[in-house]
Parts: structure tokens; C-alpha cells; sequence
């Protein structure tokens, strides 16, 4: 048994994450501010013996004695992080300093949930982690890109530096249950939408691809990726290589729900990525094989009902 520290536990991804560990076998301990997270995602884990809630915000520091540490704490969908963008670097920026200097103290493997933000509008497509990325750094999402950004920064310099063992995990458009209902990310909008019988907002001509992931294969590759070889840092790309357009997959959505809703369509974003793709071939290599097994009609068809019980 390891005693696991999840910032960010009580978030969509950090929520799964934890559930995962706990099963698992370890000891987990979820920090949060509840910023973006709820005690619902976590209220199903509040009576297992080794599972403990700390509400607590990284950008200031915390002391535990702790094995492992996955740090996910940060708003991750564009309203949530563009509400608060000096917020959103320091919990990149301070709360990474924080949890490496946690890591350091007490000689605990880190991970850090990157993005694929960090491609920005990628010019290399699909992305491969060799790729540098096309990021604006004073535009609307670069609080969030450019503070995950400077995140790979400090934990590639305190490994080196400091002999800190850390991985880096590029987290590629992941979906399914406890997404917040109106976080904007672009599953949860349309199913929502759909579901509601309201207009389909579909931003710009709708051509845009995106990669969508199931939480469950993401939860999976970042467990793997803790466990490789401390040779093995990252970045590596946890996606789904299985790119389709946003027009596409609302269409998808409407057939499965059956919904009668009609498409709207309105002005694209600013910076918003045109391509967005991942080469996985690294994650292949030294996960053991790992890809995603969730069709993306499966994972929608279990989104579609997690969201359907909640209207």
C-alpha cells in the first residue's frame, strides 16, 4: 500500500484518479480547493477507510509524508481558467513549486498533468512530444497553455537539478461522467444541449478536429506512466489518435440522444486550435502497449446517461 496525494482529487479527472488508486489497493489523500471540484464527484469515496479530503489551495504550500504525488490541480476548460487567469498560472506556476518541493522533501515520485495545450494551433500535425507547439502568450487561453508550459519547465529542471522523479503526462481532450455541467467544454455543452432539445452552438464551420479520450483509458495510462522506470520523464501524449470534427461528433450526439435539436452556428474563438491530434507512439512504447479501448460512441452513450440522470 502507498499513500497517494491527488491534487485537484475532487475535479473530473482527479475524482476517477482516485477511485482508480483506492481500488487499487493505496492509501489516497485528495487535496482541493473546490474551486472547480464538488464533493459530489468524491461523496461516493468519503467512507472508505483510506481515503482522505483536504480542502486546500497548491498555490500555497502543504507538508505531508506521502509516496507519490499526481498533480491535476487547475480549472482545465476555458470558462473555468479564463475566469481567473492570474489564478489559473499561479496554480500551474506556484502550485508546481509547491508539490516538487513537497516531492523533493520527502523523495515521493510527481507527475504533472500537462496538456495538449501546449501545441497551441499546432502547425505539426498529428503532434509528436518532440513538437514545441504554436502558443500565443498574451492571448485569451494563455494563462492556462503558457502556465502548463512553465509547469514541464520546473519539473524537468528540478529532476535535473534535484534528482526529483517526475512524469509528465500531455493530456489530450478527455470526456465522461462528473464533467461539470457548464465548465464549456465541448462534449458537455452539446450533450447537454441535445438533451435539453436547445440549439447545438457549433463555433465557427464546425471543421475543426479534436481527439476525444474516455476518462477510464486516461486514468489507466497515468497509473502506467507513475509506474515505468524512473528513466522514463515524459512529456508522453495520453490521447485518443482517432480525430474527428466538431460537426461530426455533434451529429453523433444528436443521433444518439435522438434529439430533435438544430445546429447554430457562431463566431470561432480566438486562438482556438483548428487541428488538435495526438502521436501516441510514444505512450505505445513505454506504457506497455496502452491505448484507448473506449469507442467514442461507447463513451458518449455512458456521458449521454450520466448527464441524463442529473437534469
Amino acid at each position: 500500500m502507498k499513500c497517494i496525494l491527488v491534487t485537484g482529487g475532487a475535479g473530473f479527472l482527479g475524482s476517477h484518479l482516485c477511485e482508480h488508486l483506492l481500488n487499487d489497493g493505496h492509501e489516497v489523500i485528495c487535496l482541493d480547493n473546490f474551486f472547480t471540484g464538488t464533493k459530489k464527484n468524491i461523496i461516493h469515496l468519503m467512507d472508505r477507510p483510506y481515503f482522505e479530503v483536504i480542502r486546500h489551495d497548491v498555490i500555497n504550500p502543504i507538508y505531508l509524508e506521502v509516496d507519490e504525488i499526481y498533480n491535476l490541480a487547475c480549472p482545465a476548460s476555458p470558462i473555468q481558467y479564463q475566469f481567473n487567469g492570474i489564478k489559473t498560472v499561479k496554480t500551474s506556476v506556484m502550485g508546481s513549486i509547491n508539490m516538487l518541493g513537497l516531492a523533493k522533501r520527502v523523495k515521493a515520485k510527481i507527475l504533472q498533468a500537462s496538456t495538449s495545450e501546449v501545441y497551441g494551433d499546432p502547425q505539426v500535425h498529428p503532434q509528436p512530444e518532440e513538437y514545441w507547439g504554436n502558443v500565443n502568450p498574451i492571448g485569451e487561453r494563455a494563462c492556462y497553455d503558457e502556465g502548463k508550459r512553465c509547469a514541464e519547465t520546473l519539473f524537468m529542471s528540478y529532476h535535473k537539478q534535484n534528482d526529483v522523479k517526475i512524469k509528465i503526462a500531455r493530456i489530450f481532450n478527455t470526456y465522461g461522467k462528473r464533467m461539470g455541467l457548464n465548465d464549456g467544454r465541448v462534449v458537455s455543452n452539446i450533450v447537454l444541449q441535445a438533451i435539453r432539445g436547445e440549439d447545438i452552438t457549433i463555433y465557427g464551420d464546425g471543421s475543426q478536429t479534436r481527439s476525444f479520450m474516455y476518462v477510464d483509458d486516461l486514468v489507466e495510462a497515468l497509473i502506467l506512466l507513475m509506474g515505468t522506470d524512473d528513466s522514463v520523464t515524459g512529456p508522453v501524449n495520453i490521447g485518443n489518435p482517432n480525430e474527428i470534427t466538431i460537426l461530426e461528433l455533434a451529429k453523433l450526439i444528436v443521433d444518439l440522444t435522438g434529439s430533435t435539436s438544430k445546429f447554430v452556428f457562431k463566431k470561432l474563438p480566438n486562438d482556438d486550435p483548428a487541428k488538435r491530434n495526438p502521436d501516441i507512439s510514444l505512450a505505445k512504447e513505454v506504457l506497455n502497449g496502452w491505448q484507448p479501448k473506449v469507442s467514442l460512441e461507447m463513451g458518449l452513450i455512458e456521458t449521454i446517461q450520466y448527464f441524463k440522470n442529473l437534469q
